[in-house]
């Protein structure tokens, strides 16, 4: 209960926004990357996590805290647990979900950074998706060394375009508030 009164209203509102709006994502992202990834025999989730897990690196950009990655990925967990949505792991989601998001924020907690450049959320993105791919490995696939790293090496350049669409997405998010805020 502690940590809920560090977030404000407002943050809590953000985080399950952008929570909810990487469940939403994962089904329309993950079938249109398997068809494109398929045929090439590259690891479609790998792929996909970097296009569906930005909002976790949008979320901790927009609110600015630490934990808010963290918070944004075991919402996301609570989410498909609760509805059976699509990706749900039963309650091993509990851990598969809140990881990446983790990742995030001990990676900024250990190189003590905040949340300013392009390169910041071009690293969360990386960092979440690498995480969210080596566990998944971990849990339910157990691939041989070379797949993996193939597969790794895919989650790093997808989880790295999804930081950039993060961080696209926050600036022009920032530049409306301060149009607002001059009105």
């Amino acid at each position: 209960m502690r940590l809920l009164k560090y977030f404000r209203v407002y943050d809590l509102i953000l985080i399950a926004l952008m929570a909810t709006l990487g469940i939403a994502a994962k089904p329309i992202v993950v079938p249109i990357a398997h068809m494109i990834t398929g045929p090439l025999f590259i690891p479609g989730g790998a792929v996909a996590g970097g296009l569906y897990m930005f909002w976790i690196a949008l979320a901790a950009g927009l609110v600015g805290k630490r934990g808010t990655a963290t918070m944004t990925a075991f919402t996301q967990a609570l989410i498909v647990i609760v509805t059976g949505a699509f990706g749900s792991h039963g309650i091993v989601s509990v851990i598969t979900y809140t990881l990446p998001g983790f990742a995030i924020d001990a990676v900024f907690f250990i190189i003590r950074r905040r949340w300013e450049t392009i390169g910041d959320f071009f690293l969360a993105g990386i960092i979440a998706n690498l995480a969210g791919t080596y566990l998944s490995n971990l849990v339910f696939f157990r691939l041989p060394l070379i797949p993996l790293l193939m597969s790794l090496s895919w989650a790093t350049l997808s989880g790295g375009i999804g930081g950039l669409i993060a961080y696209s997405i926050h600036k022009q998010i920032k530049k409306l508030e301060g149009v607002h805020d001059e009105t």
